[in-house]
């Protein structure tokens, strides 16, 4: 199987397909410079790509690939991965349910889609149908909808077909370089589909012959498929060819660590690397200027060092994101940061709002109610005493969670359902236990990890 890798993770993630047997390709030059191997052109079967966020990458290609290739991903018990309905390049009858200011939000059966209106022709309304293709797939722990587009293409390495389009278009600044590659393509001997138009990206160019035919001979398999697909009438809602899979995998504290140490094995790594990378774009480019230098001695992660540099400080807003084994992200809200120890733990004040009651306390919530959360770096847990505006405590909710990262913008973990609260009247409880059993059942959450929830969770009813 041949993987092309880009983005934070790369070096670790480049060293673990090879230990797989993968054939790594498209390296940039960095990474042909740290590995000793065939690092070829080859038209990739997958694509590894680091999320914009950096909490975890996104793996997208040919079907069975990515079945294949999440499993040198999932390394730790904090890694969690998720097929979802609309990956890239998949094709829907879709219908508009809203228009916004920019674009329409379309129901395609199992999922929502989000179509800019300069992404197709026609004019769409509400209650219109339309055939639309997956072209942005989107995490699920992120507040976004997949990005649509009205054009159909087939895509495969650096060859993709337009469906609409005619002729060799060669997407590259150098224009000596694009003409070449248009006059070569017919002795590919491969034609495409009637009605497909042949684009190559800027990297063709400095593909071989055999690359180039590879490439072209999947798209023309790919977009025959979808051509097929396409004779079908138009009824809204439903998925009608997805030539392409898209797996998302979010990776937790301990994976992080886990990535520093291949990482290590290749090239000089600071402690906690891809943690501090992942916390923002000007603490990755902090830790390339750390490593250059060579300042990385020794095996701790300096939690105070990156805080004090990159956040946050007391004074600071972070939000609260609680991630959901099935990959959902629910921000409980911003609090305030009112204090920091070296040890790694954060005090968090949140001011609630009336209404409802606190899960699983029974208690009323109350205007004037406040909430102080303290959670710590690495930790598998962390707990949040609710007060009421006389000073009473109200309760304390301990949840059980994957280890707990402090980012600069946000406290972020892996909600493990099994918690621990104590009421007011100092009664402890252990509360669902079948919603962690119901994870582990669908296939969210591993056997080992659920064992590491129930003895955090053992441990807690003890100590409270």
């Amino acid at each position: 199987m041949n993987v092309r890798i880009r983005g934070i993770y790369t070096t670790a993630l480049t060293r673990r397909f090879l230990d797989a047997d993968h054939d790594v390709v498209a390296a940039s030059d960095p990474i042909r410079e740290r590995f000793d191997a065939d690092l070829g052109t080859d038209p990739h079967d997958v694509t590894v790509e680091t999320t914009d966020d950096r909490q975890g990458v996104g793996v997208t290609g040919d079907p069975d690939a990515v079945k294949r290739a999440v499993d040198p991903l999932d390394a730790t018990r904090d890694t969690f991965a998720w097929d979802l309905p609309a990956p890239r390049d998949a094709v829907f009858d879709a219908r508009v349910t809203e228009t916004l200011g920019s674009g329409a939000v379309c129901d395609l059966g199992d999922a929502e889609g989000f179509l800019p209106f300069g992404s197709i022709d026609a004019h769409v309304e509400a209650g219109d149908d339309v055939r639309v293709q997956v072209v942005e797939s989107a995490a699920p722990w992120v507040d976004r909808r997949p990005v649509l587009d009205g054009d159909v293409r087939a895509r495969a390495g650096p060859a993709t077909l337009v469906r609409g389009e005619s002729g060799v278009t060669v997407d590259t600044y150098d224009d000596e370089a694009g003409r070449e590659l248009a006059g070569m393509t017919d002795l590919l001997g491969i034609e495409p589909p009637d009605g497909w138009g042949i684009v190559w990206s800027d990297a063709a160019t400095e593909a071989d012959m055999g690359a180039l035919k590879t490439a072209l001979e999947r798209a023309t398999e790919r977009a025959e498929t979808l051509e097929a697909a396409l004779d079908a009438a138009v009824s809204p809602s439903r998925r009608l060819a997805a030539p392409a899979a898209t797996t998302w995998v979010w990776f937790g504290r301990e994976a992080r660590f886990a990535l520093d140490a291949d990482r290590r094995a290749v090239t000089p790594t600071m402690p906690g690397h891809h943690r501090v990378k992942a916390g923002s774009d000007e603490a990755s480019r902090a830790v390339d200027f750390v490593e250059a230098l060579g300042s990385h001695d020794g095996d701790d992660f300096d939690f105070s060092a990156v805080t004090d540099t990159f956040g946050p400080a007391a004074g600071d807003a972070v939000r609260l994101d609680h991630g959901k084994p099935d990959g959902r992200r629910i921000v409980l809200g911003r609090a305030e940061v009112t204090d920091r120890d070296a040890d790694g733990t954060l005090t968090l004040r949140r001011e609630m709002t009336a209404g409802g009651s606190y899960d699983a306390l029974g208690v009323s919530r109350a205007a004037g109610d406040v909430a102080i959360t303290k959670v710590r770096e690495g930790r598998w847990w962390y707990p949040t005493v609710y007060r009421g505006a006389d000073g009473d405590r109200k309760g304390t909710y301990v949840n059980v969670c994957t280890p707990v990262e402090c980012f600069p913008d946000a406290v972020r973990y892996v909600d493990l359902h099994v918690d621990v609260v104590k009421g007011p009247d100092g009664e402890v409880r252990r509360v669902d236990d079948d919603e962690l059993d119901a994870a582990v059942a669908a296939g969210w959450v591993s056997e080992a990890l659920a064992e590491k929830a129930r003895s955090v969770a053992t441990s807690l009813e003890g100590a409270l």
